[in-house]
């Protein structure tokens, strides 16, 4: 099972007032996406984080990810210091900027930011993303996503979604590619 999600922001103490996020605390909010990880992750399963994982340094790195059910994947993000991923490369089975991957039958685009106009968009691919959160950038992009769509009178344009956790339909939770499929 491959599953996806962005901007968890673990150990971020500012993310709780600038997402509302709905915990007291970086703690209880560190020990809430860890139960909910583990709740749907089982240890086979490959979790692709696009972005924004963690604001700590690479020991509080390690600590959460070997709390993590699964093998984890990163997608580098804005918060995701190049120094920092470069001591934990050993713990992800990868590691890009940019990724195209296939989810079973179908093909996705992984990157931290989102992306009006994607690899093969035309033909059926899809898009993951995060960085926007839940704010005006996140707006824009549903916006241009839907004046895509019109323009071509297609409804199978921009299969985009925006994975981050704060999203109501993510609930900080790693979320598959069939459960995405309606926010596409």
């Amino acid at each position: 099972m491959i599953r996806y999600i962005s901007d968890m922001h673990f150990d971020h103490d500012s993310i709780l007032a600038y997402d509302n996020r709905p915990f007291n605390s970086v703690s209880e909010m560190n020990a809430a996406m860890i139960a909910r990880w583990n709740r749907v992750v089982s240890l086979e399963d490959l979790t692709w984080i696009l972005g924004d994982f963690c604001a700590g340094d690479a020991d509080r790195w390690r600590d959460i990810l070997g709390s993590l059910n699964g093998q984890k994947a990163l997608i580098l993000g804005n918060h995701d210091t190049p120094e920092t991923v470069e001591q934990l490369r050993g713990l992800f089975t990868e590691v890009a900027q940019y990724r195209e991957i296939l989810d079973g039958d179908r093909h996705v685009v992984l990157c931290h930011y989102p992306m009006l106009s994607f690899h093969d968009q035309y033909f059926g691919w899809y898009h993951l993303y995060g960085h926007v959160h839940a704010s005006y950038e996140w707006n824009i992009t549903e916006n241009g996503k839907r004046l895509m769509r019109n323009l071509y009178v297609r409804t199978d344009l921009c299969r985009m979604a925006n994975v981050g956790a704060m999203l109501p339909y993510m609930d900080y939770t790693p979320r598959t590619l069939e459960e995405l499929l309606p926010y596409l």
